[in-house]
This record gives structure tokens, sequence and C-alpha cells, in this order.
């Protein structure tokens, strides 16, 4: 039992490092329009980077036929800095140990992004995964999705769901 305790424990602290990459990559992918594919632009964004704040709102407008006409105003506020913005709930958050695997010294996160071809138009993917996992049961080679590595993303599909979620 207390090695299905310290298992428990350990991917627990994977998933939410996992859970903060994404966001990151999520941000990234929004502001640069594409994932980063390396550490170091993913980092320079978290330490250096800006989320621009936008207002939505709609107007619409009965036209004399009886017909609506809806026109979108998108109203940019102001920027706020990504590491304000994403990790503002840690306080002392260092960017540098995103990349680590928690409970191992010097293991880092696998990192892929790239673009792939989906029902003929070009998309972002990207995929994050813990290469030594906890859980002995998890391997690579598993077929279902649940007991592979912990990960979130995929190399081919249009996702960032985790495979925990």
């Amino acid at each position: 039992m207390d090695e299905e305790a310290r298992i428990t424990t350990a991917e627990s602290k994977v998933i939410n490092k996992l859970k903060l990459i994404r966001e990151a990559q999520i941000a990234f992918q929004s502001v640069n329009g594409e994932y980063a594919n390396d550490w170091d632009s993913l980092l320079n964004f978290i330490e250096k980077g800006e989320i621009f704040l936008i207002q939505r709102r709609e107007e619409t407008v009965l036209l004399d036929y009886g017909a609506e006409e809806t026109t979108l105003y998108l109203d940019t506020l102001g920027s706020i800095s990504v590491l304000d913005s994403i990790f503002s709930p840690y306080p002392n958050f260092d960017a540098q140990s995103l990349v680590y695997v928690p409970g191992y010294d010097n293991v880092k996160f696998e990192f892929w992004a790239s673009k792939i071809e989906k029902g003929g138009v070009e998309v972002d993917v990207v995929e994050v995964r813990n290469p030594k996992p906890f859980d002995p049961d998890r391997k690579e080679e598993n077929e279902a999705n649940i007991n592979k590595p912990l990960r979130f993303g995929s190399r081919t599909s249009i996702t960032t769901a985790g495979n925990w979620e």
C-alpha cells in the first residue's frame, strides 16, 4: 500500500506541473500563433512575455426589413505579464523548474511541438510527457492512452488534453 500511495503522490506532482506547462503553451500559442517548440522559447515567454487583455462586445442593430446585423468589437485594454497572469497563484515561482520532472534530479519533460495536416488544413500540435514514469505499469507501448506515461497533447491529434483527465 505504501508503494501505491508513493506513486499516487508523485504522479499528482507531475500532473500539476504538466497543467502549468499546458497553460503556458496555450498562452504562447494564442500570442504567437504556434506552440513553443523548445524550452528556451517557452521559458523566455513565461519570464518576459505579455498577454493582451481584450474586451469583446457586440452591437446588434435591427435592419429595416426585419433582419438583425451584429457587429463585433474587440478592444485591446492593455497587457499583463505571463508571470502575473498564469503564475500569480504561485509565489516564488521559478520558471526554470518547469523543465524538470518532480521527484527526479535532472530528468526533463520530453517536449514536442510542430504542425500537422488535418482535413487539408495545417494545424499546430504539442505534446509534453514524462519520460520516466513513477508507475512501472505506465509504458509507451500500452494500447490505452490512460496507461501510457503521463502527458498532455498529441503528435497526431488536435488536443491539449492530458491522459489523466
